[in-house]
């Protein structure tokens, strides 16, 4: 603990004390604590006091250089003891005896713990721990579990889950103000505090003598060891070197936390008692050590900006120490001062170094605020300095953690929440100014979520320590200091101030640790009740929230684009989100009744205070400033937010919150300047601002946002609207969207502020938005069910979705208290009401689905809702989704089936307070702009599409729906002086004026255009012409006949009532607007100038529609009027709620609707059908549109084409893959007779699929197959036994490899290799079963030397491919098959495959002497291997690529490196590791027969022919040629046994018998003879046959054997002993009795006795199931070589159906008596003669080593299929052994832990504790496990990874929660099950290696997985 304890035993300088003798702490120190425990146990305990007091000052002295031992690590290092530690651990040791009162440290502890009452768990943990949250157990959202307490609780059908903490946390099982008490576990269900006995005196008596001074003495190192940073720039060496030193001191106090209930109130105690700390701390008195401490601890006070309050002349009185009071005073005077002074040094410093000197920040100064709150501390006990120094040292996560772990004290949780809130102003500041703000802000909020959640606690501190104001406060504080000067609306004179979004502040989230402290203190009623009552508060709230208001300015930028596109837009809206929004959410939540009506009130009237003072500072008037847009306006949003809860909950008069007029027409500015933005964006107008433009607009509307932004503004837009005049907001919308100028009669018009290609998708945007604003009800009216169903509908609608993107997606009321919680009961009702659940399917293309929803067909039929839709698209490509989906379902249930126009849905009625909404479908400025458009559509004037007629028919249907009842009233109340604009329509009734005829209509048009022709009085337009320059006021020109015609202008009407407004509440406003209209609105000069022309027009809206029914339906007269037919339309009208259709439907259905709103409609709809319409007139045709006809045309005609060819190249390639995938299989089914076959040679042909030419392959110019070569251990994973393995998950479950195929085969060839000689081992196996070389081919050909070419340009291409070229990588051209090689295929001709197959009638003998014949003659192939030519050189570049393919430890098995055995054995082994994969693939059996898809594209024909070419290269010493010893019979056996000093050849009966064949096979010249073929497989099958019999042999007991021997040797000289098993049975049982192979019985009897007893049919069973993989291996080999078919059949007669095939069943073979496998047996030469031999042979090597001898003869060969691991059920199973397994090599727990799924191994990905020559453990592991391929499951996330050689991907995973989704990284924690079919597909693509094919995401790992 201290060096100084060390150095003062020694005799340092020690104060003067009643000493204990100098070697008194060598003494015994329990004897020393016994006798003190004593002297302390009087009644009289004084003087044992001051004994233990004077030993702990010189045990625990702080009176050592600890800065120096910090500083300089060489005086750390002289001190005594060796260093500091030595000193520190003898404190300790000291300290633990002393608390133990003499007894031993552990029982002291043991006894401790039995008093505690463990009601509250309270276990802390830190960052990245894995904890659980169930929201059914919860009443704090905050709530978590710690693993152990969640899986002894029963959660069962919880809403739970698992999560990894970001900031750390504490379990709160056992808290009943947090959760439901029937969640507590089974260890803190009880409350057992009533049977815990009370705590003896005496147990913990030295407790409460030492740790004062323990604690104490932790201070002063925390004092000494602190020097303030230098320059600002903390040295976070030295802090942390001091946080080292101390870390046993700060581990004992939290073991001792660990105690128990008992010790925890004794630490309270001593933390919290002021007196102790009085007397220790006070640095009074003569002990200097103590007096420099408590200086220290003065300087750093004053240092952060803090004073220490002393009352000075009570001080003085007390203690005169003139020191310590001057101190005092100095850093009081110093600290006091305005904040701006304060902060403005560091504040400065920072700004130069961020580099964000553009914008100069803005000072508030002035001492706005309670001082104190800032900068005042004063410390009265250790548990306020120890919280001092803790955030000094910027919250060691050791003392964030003993300090949390006091928490179940409940006296210390108050008193610990009380210090905390005292010191939070402080901690702020910390944090302001920490590097590393992350870190810190984790560990801040893991303290403050425990105090803030609990609610009884909240409410005392907001009473007692005003926690509300504090934190306002602090938060406004935090924000002043990045201000910067606004830029909106009027730059130079603007007086607003807003935060800048580049500071590191908002940037990096550095506010987010308060913001959520608020949050979560807002979320207690009784908390937010104070808040919103209190008016002080209230207002500096809405001080802060301005501070948002306008921030990041977007500035349109017109002529260049921007160099540097910020992304500071991102914390712009984050910031808006939580630090406004999320607490605005909180205080809603509370108003929800009407008793909380004065709270709203309240807000909305500071909040229209304050927005009054925002249009003040930035000078607003009644225009915004043009090109600027703020996506943020808090203050509009609180306001809006409040009004829509005073209506919906608290039923307040809507009027009564409402301001006047003017600020109404303020308010609505802004936010429809966003919506008007929006629509730009979308129409490109803000491309030169990048990207990031786009990114706001998007996020703007997206799910976490929108309602908290759009909606709102919406929803204010509407309370505007029903309150403002209707003509006004009308007029204000078009000119916003800036398509005034474009709503005119004329055909040709002028925009002054919009560029022609904006135009179009501008006024789409305009009418988009009143349909929107007209028609939406979120807060208009709906009940929060509905609104939800709503919004899931719109989701569904543009796309199937998963329940956690649904969940995502759906805007849930952000503040997690409001009731609404994802997931929750509303949630899954309404999910199941509207949509189906589509389980997830497995394509066998292998593309992972994920269960999705999809919505229920009458959903589609009732509910769609595009308008919804439209509000919630991010991309706009989800609207057009969201109508193709649509338009299939309609065509599908036949509901209509041409192209529908998006649905017309009636309304959720409105709210009675927003009834005036509606006002604005009856204002004739609407009116007049739906005929002007209804007349342009019909005219086709230009920039107008069907989108925009489908918005002008949805606003008229509206219209209808929501009329008032009465038709005629309005009119009547005209007054006369207004009519000067009511010339256009009468009323403003819909319903009425939809039949008045407009006849003449004014417009002003360019010159140029054609209306011009028209002879006009030239008074009138020069006329007009000025007049309308300066103000654009309508003038009405009356003509003798004409009736009226007219100038229509929206802005001069919209600058009428604004002026009338302005003027009527202030005269000065009227000048400033004046100047701006008059140059707003001239015509630039380039214009072509305007004319007055007057347009006869003769229609009404009636007319038009029914003009455009025909228009649409493109026949004349197609409008009948239905009620003519059937009059019962007009009584008893069926007009559906919801109706499908096109433009022709929605015509139809609103003449309808106006038909039966009115008999006078009614009549004059009769009246136009009846006149026979005149036609449309003809378009006259401008050349600009001529062009882009032409354009139009062009690009139709090229589409066209380009589908042709499309189709034809489709077909050409369809044509080719069936050709190429015939290549292989030889055409046998062409009978020719061979004299005839001479001339004509049909040679196969090839297609060259990348020069697209067909031809032979030649030697000169060879082609070649694609293919893939893989090394692949998939066979060396076979098992023997049915019993599937498990993945371990306990400690006990361990897999060992010993039973795998590729475990046995290696033992087999390193015993043969101990006892034989090695060259004749390695003809006798096969290797391969490890890292056996896989050949695989997509089936498509293509010439060597185009290949070379095409490799060549691969290399050159820059692109990023996901395969390396360099390794010979690429894609088949054709089909973009990953490969890796090219086969060369044999120039050959197909009728020699037909020759070569003519049975031949020679005997066995002679083919057997040909056979030998054939092998011995060396080179025997056609092509002779020494002409070089270019298939010969392919051929051999092809072999090394087959060679490196896999790794050196799986080719050379050889004792003498490099020797061509190994080659040899390497070749063979590859044919044999193709056909046993095959076999495989084809489910371990050939009953299904015929030719499998692997057949089809099998290159195995190709291969041999590759290996036998290069089989022949090594001629086999005819003398070991097995073939000898197959077939002939050796004269003198023993010459063999003469040379002992040479190892023996392998004894033919240890052959393996499929080795032997593809050697033999192979060694043929190709290609072969089917008789030859045939005959070796005769004389293998009689070797095989003799095995089975050796090995059923040794398998049976000695009786058995005896039993057998006699039988047999009694048939022995019958006809056809030869092929009669008993007969051979028995011979070889007495031959081999010979040796001593049966000899050592009595030894292993137990072993080998086998529990069967051995009947005719089991020995059967047993000979035919040992041959069958031979048979099977053979027949497929036959199936390649010479094209046969394989028969299908049934299990039980496969042997007989494969061996009849291969010719080794005799033909006149009968089947009616059971088949015998003997019968197939053809002996080449005597059979008792040769098996004598085989045997012999055996025997002389069972002499010596008898139990390998046994252990060699029995060969397992029956081999189960791989199969992976079997999985557990739950993940959490696996979840819960592995993430908490350490790593075998560090002893750590791995940070992504990963386990191998085909061998069970537990392995580090990306460890590097494992690496080993910069290779990583998965990469390792999966050479090793799989030759390259790798298969593991991250343990954290759920998800499988496949590593295949030097390339990854992510696979997917196999564990799905209960909505069929994958839950990567577990984010969700939702739990999860098994998903069998996926398991398979995974199995699947690993058993048939189509890793490569099936997945498409691969990349490099670079080993470092």
């Amino acid at each position: 603990m201290a060096a100084a304890a060390a150095a003062a035993a020694v005799g340092g300088p020690q104060p003067p004390q009643p000493e204990l003798p100098a070697p008194g702490l060598a003494l015994d120190k329990a004897a020393t604590a016994a006798h003190l425990k004593a002297a302390l146990s009087r009644p009289d305990n004084r003087a044992g006091a001051e004994e233990l007091q004077a030993l702990l000052e010189r045990v625990l002295s702080a009176e050592r250089p600890l800065a120096a031992a910090a500083d300089s690590e060489e005086a750390a290092a002289a001190s005594s003891g060796g260093g500091p530690g030595a000193a520190e651990e003898e404190a300790l040791e000291w300290c633990k005896c002393l608390l133990a009162g003499g007894g031993g440290y552990d029982e002291f502890c043991a006894a401790v713990r039995a008093y505690d009452p463990a009601a509250l768990c309270g276990l802390v943990w830190t960052a990245n721990f894995v904890a659980y949250r169930c929201r059914t157990c919860g009443i704090s959202p905050c709530m978590s579990l710690c693993a152990e307490c969640f899986h002894q609780g029963d959660h069962t059908g919880h809403d739970f889950n698992m999560f990894r903490s970001q900031a750390g946390g504490a379990c709160d099982c056992g808290d009943s103000n947090v959760m439901r008490e029937s969640g507590f576990c089974k260890r803190h269900q009880i409350k057992s505090s009533s049977n815990i006995p009370c705590v003896p005196k005496d147990l913990l008596m030295m407790s409460e003598f030492v740790l004062p001074r323990f604690i104490f003495c932790l201070i002063q190192y925390l004092r000494e060891g602190y020097s303030e940073p230098a320059a600002d720039v903390p040295s976070e060496k030295d802090l942390n070197k001091v946080l080292q030193l101390l870390e046993p001191q700060i581990s004992f106090l939290e073991d001792l936390t660990k105690m128990g209930g008992a010790m925890r109130s004794v630490l309270t105690q001593v933390l919290t008692n002021q007196q102790n700390y009085k007397d220790l701390t006070s640095g009074l008195g003569e002990n200097s050590c103590a007096k420099k401490s408590h200086e220290k601890y003065l300087i750093a006070l004053k240092s952060s900006g803090l004073t220490y309050p002393e009352d000075k002349l009570v001080y003085g009185i007390q203690e005169p120490s003139a020191g310590t009071s001057t101190l005092a005073v100095q850093g009081f005077a110093g600290a006091t001062g305005t904040l701006g002074q304060l902060d403005s040094s560091d504040e400065e410093d920072q700004d130069g170094s961020q580099g964000l000197g553009k914008r100069k920040r803005v000072k508030l100064s002035g001492n706005t605020k309670d001082q104190s709150i800032m900068d005042v501390l004063k410390h009265k006990s250790f548990l306020e300095e120890l919280l001092f120094w803790t955030i000094k040292y910027e919250f060691p996560q050791k003392m964030v953690t003993f300090l949390l772990n006091m928490l179940p004290d409940q006296e210390y949780k108050v008193a610990f929440t009380k210090t905390f809130v005292q010191h939070y102003a402080f901690i702020m500041k910390t944090l302001k100014k920490s590097h590393e703000s992350d870190t810190m802000s984790n560990r801040i909020v893991h303290i403050s979520v425990q105090l803030f959640s609990n609610e009884e606690l909240a409410r005392q501190v907001t009473e007692e320590c005003q926690l509300l104001d504090i934190m306002v406060t602090v938060l406004l504080y935090m924000m002043e200091s990045c201000l910067i000067k606004s830029e909106l609306q009027d730059e130079e004179n603007s007086l607003h101030v807003v935060v800048n979004c580049g500071e590191a502040l908002l940037k990096n989230n550095t506010y987010w640790p308060l913001v959520s402290d608020f949050i979560n203190i807002l979320s207690h009623q009784s908390v937010a009740k104070r808040f919103l009552e209190d008016h002080g508060l209230l207002v500096t709230w809405m001080n802060f929230v301005s501070f948002f208001q306008g921030m990041n300015l977007n500035k349109r930028e017109l002529n260049e684009h921007v160099e540097f596109e910020s992304q500071t837009y991102y914390a712009a809206f984050a910031a808006e989100l939580e630090a406004c929004a999320q607490p605005m959410w909180g205080l809603l939540s509370h108003c929800k009744v009407r008793e909380t009506q004065e709270y709203t009130r309240n807000v909305v009237r500071y909040c229209i205070e304050a927005l009054q003072d925002w249009f003040d500072a930035i000078n607003f008037v009644d225009e915004p400033a043009p090109n600027q847009v703020t996506f943020h306006l808090p203050l509009h949003r609180y306001y809006a937010m409040f009004l829509s809860k005073a209506v919906k909950c608290q039923e307040l008069d809507l009027d009564s919150v409402l301001p006047d007029q003017e600020m109404l027409m303020k308010l609505m500015i802004h936010p429809l300047q966003i919506q008007a933005s929006l629509a730009e964006i979308h129409s490109n107008m803000w491309v030169r601002n990048g990207l990031q433009i786009k990114g706001q607009a998007m996020t703007y509307v997206q799910s976490h946002f929108c309602n908290s932004m759009i909606d709102p503004d919406i929803y204010l837009l509407q309370v505007c609207a029903s309150r403002l005049d209707p003509d006004y907001f009308i007029s204000s919308v078009f000119e916003r969207f800036k398509v005034v100028d474009l709503l005119t009669m004329a055909s040709q018009h002028q925009n002054t502020v919009l560029d022609a290609e904006h135009e179009r998708s501008m006024l789409e945007g305009a009418l988009t938005f009143l349909v929107i604003l007209l028609s939406l009800r979120l807060h208009l009216g709906m009940s929060d069910d509905e609104i939800l169903r709503a919004e899931m509908v719109a989701q569904l609608c543009m796309n199937d979705r998963t329940h956690s993107s649904l969940l995502d997606l759906i805007p849930e009321n952000p503040n997690p208290k409001s009731g609404i919680i994802p997931g929750s009961y509303s949630f899954e009702s309404v999910l199941s009401a509207v949509a189906d659940f589509k389980a997830p399917v497995f394509e066998p293309g292998g593309s992972m689905q994920q269960g999705m929803y999809t919505p229920k067909a009458e959903v589609w039929d009732q509910e769609f809702d595009p308008v919804m839709v439209i509000l919630r698209t991010v991309y706009r490509r989800d609207v057009q989704s969201a109508m193709d989906r649509y338009t299939a379902f309609l065509k599908q249930s036949g509901k209509f089936p041409g192209n529908p126009w998006p649905p017309y849905k009636k309304r959720t009625p409105l709210h009675p307070s927003y009834k005036g909404l509606m006002r604005l479908l009856h204002c004739k400025t609407l009116h007049i702009v739906l005929f002007t458009l209804l007349y342009k559509i019909l005219m086709d004037h230009q920039n107008l599409s069907e989108h925009v007629l489908c918005m002008v028919l949805y606003l008229i249907e509206l219209g209808l729906e929501n009329s008032a009842d009465e038709e005629s009233d309005e009119e009547a109340l005209v007054c006369g002086p207004e009519r000067c604009h009511d010339s256009w329509f009468p009323g403003s009734n819909l319903v009425s004026n939809m039949r008045h005829f407009i006849n003449y209509v004014r417009v002003r048009v360019p010159e140029t255009a054609p209306e011009v022709k028209r002879d006009s009085p030239a008074s009138t337009s020069s006329d007009s012409l000025g007049s309308l320059q300066s103000s654009r006021r309508p003038k009405v020109l009356q003509r003798e006949n004409s009736g009226t015609a007219q100038v229509f202008s929206l802005v001069a009407e919209r600058r009428k009532k604004f002026q009338e407004i302005i003027n009527r509440s202030s005269s000065e406003a009227h000048q400033v607007v004046r100047p701006r209209t008059s140059n707003k609105w001239s015509a630039p000069g380039s214009a072509p100038q305007l004319t007055t022309a007057i347009l006869e027009i003769k229609e009404s809206i009636l007319s038009l529609l029914i003009k455009l029914h025909h228009k649409l339906s493109g026949k004349q007269n197609s409008y009948y009027p239905p009620w003519l037919d059937d009059i019962e339309i007009l009584i008893q009208p069926e007009i559906p709620k919801y109706s499908h259709g096109d433009g022709i439907t929605a015509v139809e259905r609103i003449l309808l609707k106006a038909a039966l709103q009115s008999r006078m409609n009614k009549r004059i709809i009769e009246e136009i059908c009846r006149k026979v319409t005149p036609p449309v007139p003809p378009k006259k045709i401008t050349a600009a549109e001529k062009k882009t006809l032409d354009k139009e045309e062009r690009r139709q005609k090229a589409r066209e084409r380009q589908q042709k060819l499309l189709a034809e190249f489709a077909s050409r390639q369809k044509s080719f893959m069936e050709t190429a995938m015939d290549v292989d299989s030889p055409e046998n089914d062409i009978p020719m007779e061979i004299t005839t076959a001479e001339p004509q040679v049909s040679e196969a042909v090839y297609d060259c699929v990348i020069c697209g030419q067909s031809g032979p392959s030649s030697e000169d110019r060879p082609t070649g197959l694609v293919v893939l070569l893989q090394a692949s251990s998939v066979l060396g994973q076979c098992r023997d036994n049915i019993e599937p393995k498990k993945l371990p998950i306990t400690e006990e479950e361990q897999i060992y490899p010993w039973d795998t195929c590729a475990a046995v085969h290696d033992v087999r060839l390193s015993l043969l290799q101990r006892y034989f000689k090695d060259s004749s081992c390695l003809l006798a196996v096969s290797i391969g079963w490890e890292g056996g070389v896989y050949v695989q081919t997509c089936g498509h050909t293509l010439h060597i030397d185009c290949h070379k070419s095409y490799m060549e340009s691969l290399r050159n291409d820059q692109v990023l491919q996901g395969f390396s070229v360099d390794k010979g990588e690429f894609t088949c051209p054709l089909c973009r098959q990953f490969a890796n090689s090219v086969l060369p295929c044999y120039p050959g001709s197909n009728v020699e495959n037909n020759l070569w197959q003519r049975p031949s009638n020679k005997s066995i003998q002679d083919l057997i002497k040909e056979v030998e014949e054939l092998q011995g003659r060396p080179g025997a192939f056609p092509v002779s291997i020494s002409s070089e030519t270019n298939l010969s050189k392919e051929m051999e570049s092809v072999m090394k690529d087959i060679k490196n393919t896999t790794q050196k430890k799986y080719r050379d098995y050889s004792k003498t490196p490099g020797s061509p055995d190994n080659d040899f054995l390497f070749m063979y082994s590859v044919a044999r590791t193709n056909l046993e994969l095959e076999l495989i693939h084809r489910g371990g059996n050939l009953c299904s027969g015929g030719a499998s898809t692997a057949g089809k594209r099998s290159c195995l024909n190709q291969l041999f022919l590759v290996l036998a070419l290069h089989m022949r290269l090594y001629s086999i010493d005819s003398e070991y040629n097995p073939w000898r010893k197959l077939t002939q019979l050796v004269e003198e056996m023993n010459s063999q046994l003469g040379n002992e000093e040479q190892q023996p050849e392998v004894p033919i009966l240890y052959h393996d018998v499929t080795s032997l064949l593809l050697v033999q096979i192979l060694m043929m010249p190709q290609p072969l003879r089917k008789d030859h073929f045939t005959c070796i497989v005769k004389v293998l099958f009689t070797l095989l046959y003799t095995q089975a019999l050796a090995a059923l042999s040794v398998k049976c007991t000695e009786e058995d054997r005896s039993a057998w021997k006699r039988t047999g040797a009694l048939k022995k000289n019958t006809c056809d002993a030869e092929k009669s098993y008993e007969v051979l049975l028995s011979f070889v049982i007495s031959e081999l009795a010979k040796g001593k192979l049966y000899h050592e019985e009595g030894t292993q009897e137990c072993a080998m006795v086998s529990p069967i007893a051995w009947s005719p049919e089991s020995m059967e069973k047993y000979l035919q199931d040992f041959c069958l993989p031979f048979l099977r291996i053979t027949s497929l080999l036959q199936h390649h070589l010479f094209g046969e078919d394989l028969p299908s059949c049934q299990e039980e007669e496969e042997f007989s159906v494969l061996s009849s095939c291969l010719g080794l069943l005799p033909t006149f073979y009968q089947t009616e008596h059971p088949f015998i496998s003997a019968s197939c047996l053809d002996w080449p030469v005597p059979a008792f003669d040769i098996i004598s031999q085989w045997c012999f042979e055996i025997n002389s090597f069972t002499e010596r080593h008898a139990e390998q001898g046994k252990a060699l003869l029995i060969q397992e060969s029956r081999w189960k299929l791989p199969h992976l691991l079997q999985l557990p059920e739950n993940y959490n199973t696996i979840f819960q052994y592995y993430h908490r397994k350490t790593c075998s090599v560090c002893t750590k727990v791995p940070k992504d832990p990963a386990v191998c799924l085909v061998c069970g191994t537990f392995v580090c990905l990306k460890g590097l504790c494992c690496k080993q020559q910069s290779y990583c453990e998965c990469v390792l592991h999966s050479q090793n496990c799989g030759a390259g391929t790798g298969i593991f499951l991250l343990i954290n996330a759920s998800v499988i990874i496949i590593i295949r050689g030097h390339r990854f991907c992510l696979w997917g995973s196999v564990y799905l929660d209960a909505h069929g989704e994958e839950d990567r990284d577990l984010r969700r924690g939702k739990p999860l099950y098994i998903c069998k079919e996926r398991y398979k597909v995974l199995e699947q693509q690993w058993i048939s290696h189509t890793f490569d094919h099936i997945n498409k995401r691969w990349g490099p790992h670079y080993n470092g997985l």
